[in-house]
């Protein structure tokens, strides 16, 4: 799964980038360690083209009458054109999530010790994602979305079995297609990204804590 990330690169970098223009009032800072539940920018079509705007990590589904249990963070890449909860967004609300890095922990006798991943180099990139927009009664509505992941690269593997889906040059032009992709568009965005144009290296525990952002949080472990 992919539980935190990093998205430090400015907004105005990232939509220049992607191709999309700023959402009206949004505001961004860096963040080294982007938790469910918080805002973080997202690049999804309004209609009108490309914007990145601010969105809720963690999906409302927009038919749900009671969305209490139903705020998942990831959608795992395998059958996930025949799930309900993510059926429709996978046709209609694709979205790209930019980021520069993402952790994972790797559990063993003495408890869980927290990697960071990235691309070789520190350049952004961008993770498969699904929005979603719901009204909600009394407050009006909330974007959401959730991180597609897939099996393992080599490099991940050690350290856990499920990785976020990195999108490539090839696979993010499919991605951010508009209409449904077939089966073999699909597979091909959903391929492992490379193991060897990544890096990693174990972090402090310091970053188990939602509440704990800045540079620290990816400073290799003592």
């Amino acid at each position: 799964m992919c539980g935190r990330y990093v998205q430090t690169s400015p907004a105005e970098a990232l939509a220049a980038r992607l191709g999309a223009r700023l959402a009206e009032g949004m505001t961004w800072t860096p963040r080294w360690n982007v938790a469910p539940g918080t805002s973080a920018a997202v690049v999804r079509d309004d209609g009108a083209g490309p914007v990145l705007a601010g969105l809720t990590w963690g999906l409302h589904p927009s038919w749900a009458a009671d969305d209490s249990s139903l705020r998942p963070i990831n959608a795992r890449a395998e059958g996930i054109g025949g799930k309900p909860m993510f059926r429709d967004a996978l046709k209609r609300r694709r979205a790209v999530v930019p980021a520069d890095g993402f952790y994972e922990w790797k559990a063993d006798v003495r408890g869980k010790t927290p990697w960071h991943f990235r691309l070789a180099g520190g350049a952004p990139f961008s993770f498969a994602g699904l929005w979603e927009r719901r009204e909600i009664r009394g407050s009006g509505p909330i974007e959401s979305f959730a991180i597609v992941t897939t099996a393992a690269n080599d490099l991940v593997r050690p350290i856990h079995a499920r990785m976020p889906v990195l999108l490539d040059t090839e696979a993010e032009a499919l991605w951010r297609r508009e209409g449904p992709l077939s089966a073999a568009e699909l597979e091909r965005c959903f391929t492992p990204f490379e193991a060897g144009a990544m890096e990693a290296w174990p972090v402090s525990t310091w970053v188990n804590a939602a509440s704990h952002d800045g540079p620290r949080c990816i400073e290799p472990a003592p």
